[in-house]
């Protein structure tokens, strides 16, 4: 009954969150009203929906994503706070990330040579490989890499074909919270398989790369760029070429594997020093 609902403003009055966070969390889907007048548009919610503001209001303030705070509030029994700890970890685990990378650039603003990553050498075959390409900044790029890779597994199952090395991105520009790429996702095959409009087939040459292995615990954006500098680095305190854009190698144990496995690889191709004479 009317009665027993309020206002935007007398929820607002009641949480503290203002009407735009209200109407966000409402376009969200997070806190929708309980009824909107259909001539005046005007909004009312339910007594029980202020403990529910309440509770995105705490979620919101430990920084969870909206899209997450949904999840915590659609589960039921333990599974909220379950939730909610991993979250935590994620976020611990990325501070402590961070932190390496402060140290890590610290080093370099003291005009030093940080040893925080080690680099090794390997040879590459030509490769067939999927790709699909983007440009996506900082904040976008987990959700392209994982939507990008399950286009390409879609289609190479459709296609009867599978993969003959492990995912990888190319990263044909610069990719920061204010630089957009472009990035291309690459999956490897051996099979034959057909273009699409969004899904293009190419072959990657043979090469040389200088690369550096990451473990579980420095994945994220900030490790990997510190990552792509000491590469980069690397090669110019050799004085080899590049030899093509920056690359992430993801291995098939990235969503499973404990904090010290190796998961990733950041590579640069490269064109050796010509030999002194």
């Amino acid at each position: 009954m009317q009665k027993d609902l309020i206002t935007i403003g007398e929820l607002a009055a009641r949480t503290g969150l203002s009407p735009k966070a209200l109407r966000l969390y409402g376009a969200r889907g997070l806190l929708s009203p309980a009824r909107v007048d259909p001539r005046t548009g005007f909004r009312r919610y339910g007594l029980a929906q202020v403990e529910r503001a309440r509770r995105i209001a705490l979620l919101r303030a430990t920084g969870m994503p909206l899209d997450r705070i949904a999840a915590v509030l659609d589960a039921d029994g333990a599974e909220p706070v379950r939730l909610l700890d991993a979250y935590w970890r994620e976020q611990e685990s990325a501070h402590t990330a961070r932190r390496d990378v402060v140290r890590y650039t610290r080093d370099v603003l003291n005009g030093g040579s940080p040893a925080m990553y080690e680099i090794a050498e390997r040879e590459v075959p030509e490769q067939k490989v999927l790709f699909v390409q983007r440009h996506v900044t900082a904040a976008g790029l987990p959700g392209f890499l994982a939507e990008a890779g399950g286009s390409l597994f879609a289609h190479l199952r459709r296609a009867g074909a599978g993969l003959s090395g492990p995912l990888f991105a190319v990263y044909h520009g610069l990719v920061s919270e204010d630089s957009d790429g472009p990035v291309e996702v690459c999956a490897p095959t051996c099979d034959a398989v057909e273009p699409t409009e969004r899904i293009g087939v190419r072959i990657e040459p043979a090469h040389r790369e200088a690369y550096t292995a990451l473990t579980k615990r420095q994945e994220g954006h900030p490790v990997m760029a510190a990552a792509h500098d000491a590469v980069g680095a690397w090669l110019a305190g050799h004085g080899h070429a590049r030899g093509g854009s920056d690359r992430e190698v993801y291995y098939p144990n990235w969503a499973t594997a404990e904090p010290g496995e190796h998961v990733a690889d950041v590579a640069v191709p490269f064109h050796p020093r010509p030999a002194a004479t």
